[in-house]
């Protein structure tokens, strides 16, 4: 009897080594921020965007397979929280960081203090107590900073207007505006997800033809732009009557 309760309580190894396995999935984001980097420093702008959308893809995929594995049952002994967040800080903040200080997109007299300033407010913003809040929303500008990094490197505007949409990105980390989670938005999700998925699909094909990405695929990856930040600032209540 005691034996058959213990083999009962035995957790089963498949789930387990699963479980794990999403883990070291989530980690190799690291590696591709490393890589990332490397890129940046030879100014391989096309091995940064490749290194940068696997970072995304890892980050996209992870949670949804952390939750099929059951990873806080199967794998409690890590905090794949806390994991998923240093992996964020690093390719979502410390790369594009390194990317405005080694590229052309802005003044040169300020990369130095822009890339500093992304570091310290995103520190901020990613250390309140809520800034994932309990309805699963992101609070105040949710640090997209390689997004932007991205649109500045496709767009060529001029240098000052960059640093300009820099400094506006940073006040709006401390705007306690409440913006969609895609992946876990719970109104209008067949919509969100629906159009998240096609920017990221879109996104993804005109960044692999850098240097000679479509025009159009920029200007019309604003529509999934202007539909998400919409969806953020309206008053939740309405969009979830939708």
């Amino acid at each position: 009897m005691i034996n058959s309760a213990a083999n009962e309580q035995k957790p089963n190894p498949v789930r387990v080594a699963a479980a794990w396995g999403v883990h070291l999935f989530t980690a190799s984001g690291a590696v591709c921020g490393l890589l990332a980097i490397l890129a940046i420093f030879e100014g391989n702008w096309k091995a940064m965007i490749l290194w940068m959308i696997a970072a995304m893809l890892v980050d996209g995929f992870d949670g949804m397979l952390a939750r099929w594995a059951d990873v806080k049952k199967y794998a409690n002994g890590l905090d794949g929280a806390l994991l998923d967040n240093i992996l964020d800080y690093l390719n979502y903040v410390l790369v594009p960081a390194l990317f405005l200080i080694r590229a052309d997109v802005l003044p040169e007299s300020v990369r130095l203090l822009s890339a500093c300033s992304i570091l310290l407010t995103s520190a901020y913003q990613f250390t309140q107590t809520d800034a994932k809040t309990d309805d699963h929303h992101f609070k105040g500008f949710p640090s997209y900073w390689n997004v932007a990094a991205l649109y500045m490197l496709l767009m060529n505007l001029p240098d000052w207007v960059n640093f300009g949409f820099l400094m506006l990105f940073n006040i709006m980390v401390f705007i306690p505006i409440k913006y969609i989670y895609p992946s876990r938005n719970s109104y209008l999700r067949n919509l969100t997800l629906g159009l998240t998925y096609l920017y990221g699909a879109i996104g993804i094909w005109g960044l692999l033809q850098y240097p000679d990405q479509p025009r159009w695929v920029v200007w019309a990856s604003f529509i999934y732009v202007g539909y998400y930040l919409i969806l953020s600032v309206i008053p939740k209540d309405k969009a979830h009557a939708n």
